[in-house]
């Protein structure tokens, strides 16, 4: 499915800037043509405030159907087209490059991401993540920290774009299963129980940016 006349499109602009890769713009879609779509001008409604995109800006897209699926794809600016207001052209997403994403069912990709894990006030250690995906990720760590299904985290996770900007996701977990491999190492899986939408959205991103790459390898 594409994106239609009028639909509200939600984006990321590709930035050095780890401040500006991080702001969600929206735009309506005013017009398309065969190969690409004419939205307006890019709004934050985090600040209220109107962006200014340029020739060639990189853009991470999604957009969201009725029954609440995000669909999401990558674009960039290709042009301008002056209207009653000013419109700005991207290129349409090939549907085949188009990842949808159910709202509670979300994407997960392998990917060995630095995870720090806090037990308590007096345990905390560091390991690698084995997957990650917008509803949970599953890590793995040396036997001798004590895990069991339930148990609470606090976690942060080192997320990395492919702009080259790094950022940190924290959020709260709960382990679901954990689970002992022959190493003697300890596979956990875990649950985010608490996380706000915008930490949510980096893990979201870099899953988005992994099934791109993998595709295009």
């Amino acid at each position: 499915m594409l994106p239609k006349v009028n639909q509200m499109l939600f984006y990321h602009i590709a930035s050095a800037d780890e401040e500006e890769a991080a702001i969600e713009y929206k735009s309506r879609i005013a017009d398309e043509q065969e190969d690409f779509l004419l939205i307006e001008n890019p709004l934050s409604e985090k600040t209220g405030r109107f962006k200014r995109l340029f020739l060639g800006d990189e853009l991470s897209v999604y957009f969201t159907t009725e029954s609440g699926i995000k669909n999401y794809f990558d674009s960039h600016v290709v042009g301008f087209a002056e209207d009653v207001i000013r419109l700005i052209k991207i290129r349409k997403p090939d549907p085949d490059r188009i990842t949808k994403v159910q709202r509670r069912n979300f994407l997960r990709v392998q990917a060995e991401l630095e995870i720090a894990v806090r037990l308590s006030d007096h345990v905390r250690f560091v390991c690698k993540t084995d997957d990650v995906g917008g509803g949970g990720i599953s890590f793995l760590c040396d036997g001798k920290w004590s895990l069991q299904s339930e148990q609470m985290l606090d976690c942060w996770l080192l997320v990395p774009f492919k702009n080259g900007t790094i950022e940190h996701a924290s959020f709260k977990a709960e382990i679901v299963r954990v689970v002992e491999m022959e190493s003697g190492r300890h596979q956990a899986m875990i649950k985010f129980a608490s996380i706000s939408d915008s930490e949510r959205q980096k893990i979201i991103r870099y899953c988005f940016e992994k099934q791109l790459e993998y595709r295009n390898r």
